[in-house]
């Protein structure tokens, strides 16, 4: 019984003392913003391995951005092995559109993730154009045409350093849709965008799909040098460039669109495992007490109804149940916003026990040597790698 209240006593304080983090509405602004009167130079960064497979739809909605001002793209190929420079080079040649450079940095050295080396040997690129702001996005992300304008309008209206959008991530194959906006409701449970926007305020994150980023602000707070193994790059950067006094917003995306297949729950289990650990900072006793919070929070309210129901507990079942409750209606704004039905809203603790096994899973492999893994690549933990010299 005290357990059930205790769960109910965490969703009710999670309704109203976590920045509101269920509600969808923290977007940017619908139709077209007036911009600035002379629009700035804007250099976009595609860091790419072995995407051929994705590119073919991305790469041309960069190229195709109605910006009103000096743009160019560059993609920087991580040494992939499925012909990913030369087909950017072909969509390059094809297309049209904005300037397309396409280069190779060569394999990172030790101490930087494959992505952020891509990234560094793009804004070096990039910086040759002076340009006044990075868009930094992968190489899976396409944007509707007006995508630059609106999020550099955004930038400028609002005085941000950094305007990231958290991409609409493919919902079709039955995994994806318990899996998909689940990730999204825990991402900002964990940080809330309210929260985000606010000066002075610690909580700080981004979406690595699509982070508009003022090169002035890139420069002070050394990115991406300064995170440079990090595996939850997107975080860090934010959490760099908001500690060296830098404005951030983060939000939800209207059209701009991840185009990564993710069918099998082995896919998504994947992309969960190899940088949950790195989450926890690969502490063992933020492990125990994260299994221990989803369970109390998630799996309780659950057993605790049947359980109520099932030996005449009226109060460990109404506690149960009304947390249950609370838990799907404030998941169900992410539903609607991903435009799946409302009755996967009570299957919630089904996917948050999912999320708790993914979690134990990305320890399991940290600790056999196989933790953070991505694409041919193992990263070791931030604390074993060498000194900078």
């Amino acid at each position: 019984m005290w357990t059930a209240l205790g769960s109910l006593a965490a969703w009710l304080w999670l309704l109203l003392g976590q920045g509101f983090f269920w509600r969808t509405d923290v977007r940017l602004p619908a139709g077209r913003e007036p911009g600035p009167r002379e629009w700035p130079a804007v250099c976009v960064v595609v860091p790419a391995r072995d995407e051929a497979s994705v590119l073919g739809e991305s790469l041309p909605s960069l190229l195709a951005q109605d910006y009103p001002g000096r743009a160019e793209v560059f993609l920087v190929d991580d040494g992939s092995s499925d012909g990913t420079g030369e087909l950017a080079r072909e969509l390059g040649r094809r297309v049209g559109g904005l300037p397309l450079t396409v280069d190779s940095p060569g394999e990172p050295p030790d101490g930087w993730t494959g992505k952020l080396w891509a990234v560094r040997h793009g804004i070096a690129l990039a910086r040759a154009r002076a340009p006044e702001y990075l868009l930094l996005t992968d190489a899976d992300i396409a944007h509707a045409p007006d995508s630059l304008r609106r999020l550099v309008a955004a930038a400028r209206t609002g005085g941000f350093d950094v305007v990231s959008q958290m991409a609409r991530l493919r919902v079709e194959s039955l995994w994806e849709r318990l899996v998909v906006p689940a990730f999204v409701y825990f991402f900002a449970q964990l940080y809330p965008f309210r929260w985000i926007g606010r000066r002075g305020g610690r909580t700080a994150a981004a979406a690595g799909g699509c982070v508009l980023l003022r090169a002035e602000a890139a420069e002070r707070a050394r990115i991406p040098d300064a995170i440079r193994h990090a595996v939850i790059d997107d975080v860090a950067l934010a959490r760099a460039v908001k500690g060296g006094g830098g404005h951030i917003w983060l939000g939800l995306a209207e059209r701009v669109d991840s185009v990564r297949p993710y069918p099998r729950l082995h896919d998504l289990w994947r992309m969960v495992s190899r940088s949950a650990y790195a989450q926890l900072r690969h502490n063992p006793l933020v492990l125990a007490g994260t299994v221990a919070g989803l369970a109390l929070v998630y799996l309780v309210p659950p057993v605790a109804l049947v359980a109520g129901l099932w030996w005449g507990g009226a109060t460990t079942a109404a506690a149960g149940g009304g947390a249950w409750l609370v838990m799907a209606a404030t998941y169900a704004p992410m539903l609607r916003y991903y435009r799946q039905p409302l009755w996967l809203a009570p299957l919630l603790p089904f996917t948050a026990f999912l999320y708790l096994l993914m979690t134990v899973d990305s320890a399991v492999q940290h600790y056999r040597g196989r933790g953070a893994a991505w694409k041919g690549r193992t990263y070791a933990r931030p604390d074993a790698l060498p000194e900078e010299g």
